[in-house]
């Protein structure tokens, strides 16, 4: 039986390294909730449509690294602090342009603030 391979990459600052970016099993990779933390900055874009396209760029640059891409996601999970319509809107335009044909399945649930002023975080499983 093959092993689960806990996969990171430097490409993407990691905001807790008490678990992977993403762990790889068989042909399947499945990221950890990503921010939008700017890996040249290490800070949030102080908008959440700046958080989601930076969150959404790391879970492209994570999954490219293990093998992976954008067009290979089959489920996403997007939590968001706020449920507001005008985050939903924006949300909605980030995945068509992130996934413009053939679009994951998806799950936005709002949650709590999350710790450091993240507005939102993004999961997915995808193949290899």
């Amino acid at each position: 039986m093959e092993d689960k391979i806990c996969f990171n990459t430097e490409k993407v600052l990691r905001t807790n390294t008490v678990f992977p970016q993403a762990v790889i099993k068989g042909n399947l990779v499945f990221l950890s909730g990503t921010s939008g933390i700017d890996t040249a900055t290490g800070k949030f874009a102080d908008s959440f449509e700046g958080q989601a396209m930076q969150a959404f760029g790391n879970v492209k640059t994570i999954l490219e690294e293990a093998g992976s891409s954008m067009e290979k996601v089959l489920k996403t999970t997007i939590f968001m602090v706020t449920g507001c319509d005008s985050d939903f809107k924006i949300i909605n335009k980030v995945y068509g342009d992130f996934f413009p044909v053939n679009p994951p399945v998806r799950s936005a649930p709002q949650v709590m603030p999350f710790p450091g002023g993240i507005l939102i975080s993004m999961e997915c499983i995808a193949f290899i």
